[in-house]
């Protein structure tokens, strides 16, 4: 029974943004984890878990300063961050259209494409023809591509080693692949600065590692001194010791970008970054309890005793009409977590009180409560008061 009263109080809206924000949430991990900032992302959780638990606990003092670095830390994320950001913004854009793209024209076998690019390569390492093939996978990478000339032509052995003869004007360049389509060579890369990982490689090792820093995209160097065929992928560049390990990383690349269709796609949905999206919804659903849940206003009603206060020293009250009254209060939901409900009293003021009976209408004058708190009404709101003189003390004669 609990459960569902948790259901009808979250509604249908409640969950709606549950789900955006787990979703959104989800991207943001990914992105952070592929950009290796975890520790970045960590620190911006800290932070902001401390922030909402000051706000919620109305501490004044940490909210404020909070408050008023913010505006300097979002510029600093902006700054530090402005590569990966526009990265990621790109892909918020184009995500659902190029998927789309992407399954229409779904490629129904890639073996052609891995025999095609394994051999070429395997040939061009021993003949110590040097050569960088660009495979893009979901990303963007037309941003970081510097000059080029568009082909689109067909992925193909004779294309490839063309293109790397060292005869040919273009053959210092990289040649971008889509899917199974040659779409533009002679291209220049942005160059790693990773000098560690780069170790003996040439400027074709430096481009290759400084593309695959930036975008998912499968870079594949022929170095012409050594003959060694190199493989950079999400930041990390590895040597190929035999065509069978090349043809396989091309596979997996391939399965990778463009999966094929599965008969229990949501078994592939729970096992893929399970943790990612456990973690994302729970921090969705923590986001919604402090921030949505908690700042929802609702209404309580507090059964109070009811006092007195401020009479004249010659009168006393004879009787109350009632001893007790309902009080209902608005707030949002978190002013209401700590309430001690002793901090409420009603009290009617007799300052101006007279011998007899008489009617006082409670108002909210008459209420005392935490700061917070919106008085909205008082049940029953009038009280029928008698009053008496109080007895002189006897005289000694």
């Amino acid at each position: 029974m609990k459960m569902i009263e948790i259901v009808k109080e979250i509604g249908v809206p409640g969950f709606l943004d549950i789900a955006f924000v787990s979703i959104l949430t989800y991207a943001v991990f990914i992105w952070f984890k592929k950009t290796k900032s975890a520790l970045v992302l960590v620190g911006i959780f800290i932070v902001g878990t401390i922030y909402l638990l000051a706000d919620h606990f109305n501490m004044v003092l940490t909210t404020s300063i909070f408050q008023g670095f913010f505006a300097v830390i979002l510029v600093a994320l902006v700054v530090i961050f402005q590569e990966e950001l526009r990265h990621f913004f790109e892909l918020v854009a184009v995500w659902s259209l190029d998927r789309r793209l992407m399954r229409k024209k779904v490629i129904s076998s890639f073996s052609k494409e891995v025999q095609v690019l394994a051999r070429t390569l395997t040939d061009l390492a021993k003949d110590h023809i040097g050569a960088l093939v660009v495979i893009r996978g979901t990303d963007l990478i037309v941003r970081h591509l510097h000059g080029g000339t568009a082909l689109n032509g067909d992925l193909s052995e004779p294309v490839l080693k063309s293109l790397f003869d060292p005869n040919s004007p273009g053959h210092d360049g990289a040649v971008v692949i889509e899917k199974n389509r040659i779409v533009q060579f002679s291209c220049h890369l942005p160059l790693s600065k990773d000098l560690k990982k780069l170790g003996q490689g040439s400027t074709r090792h430096a481009a290759a590692l400084g593309l695959s820093e930036l975008t998912d995209a499968l870079c594949l160097v022929v170095s012409e001194e050594r003959g060694v065929i190199s493989v950079a992928r999400s930041g990390d560049i590895e040597e190929v010791p035999d065509p069978e390990k090349l043809s396989l990383i091309l596979q997996r690349f391939y399965n990778e970008i463009l999966p094929p269709q599965e008969a229990r796609p949501w078994e592939s949905f729970f096992k893929t970054h399970f943790r990612e999206k456990a973690l994302a919804v729970l921090v969705a659903m923590v986001l919604w309890f402090f921030v949505g849940y908690a700042s929802r206003v609702t209404y309580r009603t507090y059964h109070l005793p009811l006092r007195y206060g401020n009479l004249p020293e010659n009168l006393e009250v004879v009787s109350l009409s009632q001893d007790s009254v309902e009080a209902t209060f608005s707030a949002p939901h978190r002013n209401f977590y700590f309430l001690n409900p002793s901090k409420i009293r009603v009290r009617v003021n007799l300052f101006n009180a007279r011998e007899g009976s008489f009617q006082r209408v409670l108002v909210k004058s008459d209420l005392h409560y935490p700061e917070g708190l919106e008085f909205e009404s008082v049940e029953p709101n009038v009280v029928e008061i008698r009053v008496k003189a109080k007895a002189l003390p006897a005289s000694v004669p």
